[in-house]
């Protein structure tokens, strides 16, 4: 249940076209939903802003797809994280408008129930959301979060390869870098691209460590610490390969909220 949803359902009651137990009946799922194995959270955008989004890891495909089901007929728009080709080409089968982000690996599942579809709220955002990697195998981490922001609705460039290793690539973008509002930062290895950025911006960079690099990098941990560790000011730091928190929280930052 989402907000433009519910006042358009507000209305139709004050104008009498919808009579109160019929909205009873619609709100009667609020907060949450009980299938049992997983209990659905129809409240978390009009808490948070966006709907509830799937992990998929862990979960069965048939599981998946019925979450997906029963979360679509309430919300305009649901993301699914982290989803394998499998899983994907089942919800492709499944929902006529679902898309699939291989390289992100998110399925992005758009309501189709005729009438009961919501109208997708258009959130005022201040600027764009620039993603950057330091190298081409960031690019997954990278993607989950370019398509996590443009999915809840900000703007977003990319900006890839341009790691430390070779710092002229970088410098050739301060433009882009320079006229970005929120700056996501995806680097494996020592992870030192975030500290590089956030020397050189004066908007918020979020530092996303990867589990990219050889076996002294500890599978994401050496870069994690050195994000940690940034003398760089404005530099916050998410979990190891956590792409979706950081497009998330890019979103959030780059909301225009009076």
């Amino acid at each position: 249940m989402d907000v433009e949803r519910l006042r358009d359902m507000l209305e139709k009651v004050k104008n009498g076209e919808m009579v109160i137990d019929d909205a009873i009946s619609s709100l009667r799922t609020l907060p949450f939903e009980d299938l049992g194995f997983a209990k659905l959270d129809h409240h978390r955008a009009l808490r948070n802003g966006f709907p509830e989004v799937v992990y998929c890891p862990g979960k069965t495909t048939p599981h998946i797809l019925e979450i997906l089901d029963k979360l679509t007929q309430r919300s305009y728009k649901v993301l699914a994280s982290r989803a394998t080709p499998d899983v994907a080409q089942a919800v492709l089968a499944q929902f006529n408008n679902a898309e699939y982000h291989e390289m992100a690996r998110m399925l992005v599942v758009q309501a189709d129930r005729g009438e009961q579809i919501a109208i997708e709220p258009k959130p005022t955002t201040v600027g764009t959301v620039l993603v950057v990697s330091a190298g081409t195998a960031d690019m997954p981490v990278a993607e989950e979060a370019a398509v996590t922001a443009s999915e809840m609705g900000s703007s977003v460039e990319r900006l890839y390869d341009v790691g430390v290793a070779g710092i002229h690539r970088l410098l050739g973008h301060q433009d882009q870098l320079l006229s970005a509002n929120v700056l996501i930062v995806v680097a494996g290895m020592e992870g030192a691209l975030a500290s590089v950025v956030g020397g050189l911006v004066s908007r918020p960079v979020i530092a996303v460590p990867t589990s990219v690099g050889y076996g002294a990098s500890f599978h994401g941990l050496s870069a994690l610490l050195t994000m940690l560790n940034s003398c760089a000011t404005g530099v916050g730091v998410v979990n190891i390969d956590n792409g979706f928190g950081a497009g998330y929280l890019a979103h959030l930052i780059n909301r225009d909220v009076v």
